[in-house]
């Protein structure tokens, strides 16, 4: 997984924050239910466009 192509940095959308492959959701809002305990399939429920490989290129893209 390359985390480099499901995070996505565009301008305009949502002040150019990180964002899973283009969408509005950005990279904090899946850590900071990752942080609140969330599991990912309480986060895929949350975000059912998401997957647990968008989930886990968020944690890689945190840690690069």
């Amino acid at each position: 997984m390359d985390a480099n192509v499901l995070i996505i940095i565009e301008p305009g959308k949502r002040g150019g924050r990180p964002c899973v492959r283009g969408q509005r959701i950005a990279v904090a809002d899946v850590l900071g239910r990752l942080a609140a305990g969330m599991g990912e399939a309480e986060i895929v429920d949350d975000f059912p466009e998401l997957t647990v490989e968008d989930i886990r290129a968020c944690l890689a893209f945190a840690a690069g």
